[in-house]
């Protein structure tokens, strides 16, 4: 009898800290945050705010996507593209609702969304990939450091122009984008100073739109005629429009986020692509080992080896070789 009470007494306890375990929360700096821990095999959905052939961001998440979901993570993982902005929140709620375990929003336009639903569903955990902010005990971010890749492309664009004229089209402004152009333009300044070009100008736009494929060719179109002869796209369907007239125009594009080289060969001179299968299982891994954190933003760059410049022989071996050293 005395041993099947103290069996009982284990039993308990142990009961009680595996419940703490689950529930561990803490305040760090006044901030409250919980220690997320999933269960033993999560249901995963990934929402896609564009189509998964915009050979760019969409492309590029859908790869990553498609590499983890053959892996060995003990993890249920799906994904849904093309879902409007006026559809976030009933998409979002949907899945919450279905009981998914972890909700990978795929996109920085998801963040203000997500800080208004994620109350509601406290046993669901939220992740924003490309979110600078995490408001939430039950939610995360994760960001590639664009900034870092978008560096690699200045050196490559500040070394192919003729003009110094540089053109910079993206989809919208925020904080996250004027970052990666802010460096990229710092940088193509610099290498037109070192090579004494004089009046070295940058053009930027932003096209307000992701999809508006006619409007980016527009726009490049006006940069071109200012003189730009390189231009930087990071605006998914509507680079596609860019490319275009790039290619009428004989003047040379840097790919971003996606490998876009063979969209017009002699015209995207190099892309520097994201590795969405690393970024992917790097959230996935450190949200199996129980490593991540709500209220908490996660950056992950050149170190974890997510950035891969391709090149064509547009680019000087020598350019080549720099941006590698950029690397290390």
């Amino acid at each position: 009898m005395e041993d099947t009470r103290k069996k009982k007494k284990i039993k308990a306890e142990t009961g009680f800290i595996v419940a703490v375990l689950l529930i561990i929360v803490a305040v760090i700096e006044g901030t409250t945050y919980r220690k997320i821990i999933p269960v033993n095999q999560p249901k995963v959905v990934v929402i896609l705010p564009g189509d998964i052939n915009d050979q760019s961001w969409n492309t590029g998440n859908y790869e990553g996507i498609l590499a983890n979901q053959n892996k060995d993570k003990k993890i249920d993982l799906e994904y849904q593209s093309n879902v409007e902005e006026k559809d976030f929140d009933a998409v979002i709620r949907r899945y919450a609702e279905d009981n998914y375990n972890l909700i990978i929003l795929a996109g920085s336009q998801f963040e203000e969304v997500v800080s208004s639903v994620s109350g509601d569903y406290p046993k669901v955990d939220f992740c924003i990939l490309n979110g600078r902010s995490a408001s939430g005990k039950n939610t995360f971010s994760v960001y590639p450091k664009e900034e870092e890749a978008s560096h690699l492309a200045g050196i490559i664009g500040g070394n192919l122009t003729k003009t110094g004229v540089f053109g910079i089209i993206a989809g919208y402004p925020n904080e996250a984008m004027e970052t990666l152009l802010d460096q990229y333009e710092k940088d193509v300044r610099q290498l037109a100073a070192d090579r004494k070009l004089p009046n070295a100008t940058v053009l930027r736009a932003y096209a307000n739109s992701w999809e508006d494929e006619e409007l980016g060719k527009e726009i490049a179109n006006q940069m071109i005629g200012k003189g730009a002869d390189v231009l930087f796209i990071y605006a998914n369907k509507v680079g596609n429009g860019c490319i275009e007239a790039a290619k009428e125009s004989g003047v040379k594009v840097i790919g971003f986020s996606e490998n876009q080289n063979d969209l017009a060969p002699g015209t995207v001179a190099a892309s520097i692509k994201f590795d969405f299968g690393k970024i992917y299982s790097w959230i996935l891994d450190h949200y199996m080992d129980g490593k991540l954190n709500g209220n908490e933003v996660y950056g992950v760059g050149i170190e974890e080896e997510i950035f891969i410049p391709i090149f064509t022989d547009e680019v000087p071996k020598e350019v080549q070789q720099t941006v590698e050293n950029n690397m290390k």
